[in-house]
């Protein structure tokens, strides 16, 4: 298992694979980030991630059955684990603690 750091990218991701509960695979997981992000996602960017993030334990995957709409191409299914979820939680937890902790006076004269 590779290091347990969650980057940004991985963190979106795991969201994607959680949201796309039992149809997350490539494709889809894109559609999802450019969805959600308003970002152009590029396919190599998501394929190394969820290598990466299935090296470090927060990911399994499986070939699911092909469809008329992939022309008839097996996908790669993907699922969170336990720990995939465990750093998904951690990550949340650690978001909100520190949002929590700006002082208000902050957003009273921060132009955003």
């Amino acid at each position: 298992m590779k290091g347990t750091y969650l980057g940004e990218f991985e963190e979106l991701v795991l969201l994607a694979v959680g949201i796309l509960f039992g149809d997350a695979y490539g494709l889809a997981i894109i559609d999802e980030l450019e969805k959600k992000t308003g970002r152009n996602i590029m396919i190599s960017s998501v394929h190394k991630t969820l290598v990466r993030l299935e090296e470090k334990g927060y990911l399994k995957s499986h070939m699911g059955g092909g469809t008329q709409q992939r022309g008839g191409r097996d996908k790669r299914l993907y699922t969170l684990t336990q720990g995939g979820k465990k750093a998904l939680q951690e990550a949340k937890e650690l978001r909100n603690a520190m949002w929590k902790e700006i002082p208000k006076v902050v957003w009273e004269t921060a132009k955003l």
